[in-house]
């Protein structure tokens, strides 16, 4: 794939390993030799050089940016880091680049009204691994400026991404339906399930993993830190990350491993912690069936979807069902949450919202 003369440097800011799979991506693709990097370790641009992956490294030197005509911070996911890093930029990113933040939830706004160039910034939120993951949301702010999108959705398509449109909120439109399953989840937790059997239910329908193994690939620190940035609390997931339970990383999260091995086993200290939580709660667990599980795990997230359509975050259902299909894995032959919706019935759902909302709060 041949390089537009009109486009001619990415410069990347981090390089962890969101930072190094955005990296791979654009290689795989052409764009090998143009991209800068900063890397804070000897240790990593030592082994960043030796991969071949960008031509230069420079330590944390923000003004090696400065002949970019895209920039995409990959830095730590925390407002006050992605803020000192933008306030940088807009000293030495050329007039009329592209400033991206690749980030999960944070406000692309709040970002951008760090510079007085709010026109030039937006979001580029790739999934990890970035070379692997083909989707890429590309997050319009308030003030980013046409070109800049059209700019942000063609280097996308050109590093083989899929982009989809969407605008700011908490999560975007990937996340933040996941995170609406994700309360539900702890709920059932909390009242009587267990996590595999939520598991279950969930690989039964379709998708390849379920809520708690996917926190455990994931790493459930990851989560715990953008919780206490947000001020979010999470009872029984920050408690397992308090007992240093991270998911397989450590080889024990909502699961233990064995070593060597990534196949998730029921650990009893978990539902011992689980059923101590609920106790110092006053909660009274009870039998959980397989078919609220599932009802529990697709249709609140649906309902956000109907949110997110009717605050314009996303244009048309079908993107959604995109989003989904391509990062969550959401099983094909069921097209997608919003597509699955009319299937169902959306009469049905709503009852059905309803009768869990009198019945769990």
């Amino acid at each position: 794939m041949s390089v537009d003369p009109h486009f001619q440097r990415v410069a990347l800011i981090g390089f962890g390993l969101i930072g190094g799979s955005i990296a791979r991506a654009a290689k795989l693709q052409g764009l090998a030799g143009e991209i800068v990097t900063t890397a804070r370790s000897e240790k990593t641009r030592a082994r960043v050089l030796e991969l071949g992956i960008v031509d230069k490294v420079v330590a944390t030197n923000v003004e090696a940016v400065k002949d970019a005509d895209l920039v995409i911070e990959a830095v730590f996911e925390t407002m006050a880091v992605k803020r000192e890093v933008f306030g940088k930029l807009e000293q030495f990113a050329k007039p009329g680049a592209v400033l991206a933040s690749n980030t999960s939830y944070l406000n692309i706004n709040e970002i951008a009204a760090t510079t007085s160039r709010a026109s030039d910034i937006l979001g580029m939120h790739f999934f990890s691994p970035a070379n692997v993951m083909k989707l890429c949301e590309i997050v319009r702010a308030e003030k980013t400026a046409p070109d800049a999108l059209v700019t942000a959705v063609s280097i996308a398509k050109r590093i083989a991404k899929v982009p989809a449109v969407v605008g700011v909120c908490d999560g975007f439109v990937g996340n933040r339906m996941l995170a609406a399953r994700s309360k539900q989840s702890e709920k059932l937790l909390f009242e009587g399930a267990l996590p595999q059997q939520v598991d279950a239910v969930v690989t039964r329908f379709g998708l390849p993993m379920g809520p708690f193994a996917m926190g455990d690939l994931a790493g459930l620190d990851i989560g715990w830190r953008s919780r206490k940035d947000r001020g979010i609390k999470s009872e029984i997931a920050d408690a397992l990350c308090e007992a240093g339970r991270f998911g397989q990383k450590t080889g024990k999260g909502y699961y233990k491993y064995e070593a060597g091995s990534r196949a998730p086993l029921p650990d009893p200290e978990v539902e011992k912690l689980i059923e101590e939580t609920c106790a110092r709660l006053g909660l009274k667990r009870r039998e959980v069936s397989d078919e609220e599980i599932l009802e529990r795990m697709t249709y609140p997230m649906i309902n956000e979807g109907a949110r997110i359509l009717e605050e314009k975050i996303a244009a048309r259902p079908s993107d959604i069902d995109v989003i989904w299909l391509y990062v969550y894995g959401w099983p094909v032959y069921r097209g997608g949450p919003m597509f699955y919706a009319d299937q169902v019935g959306l009469k049905h759902i709503a009852e059905r919202l309803s009768f869990y909302a009198q019945q769990t709060n």
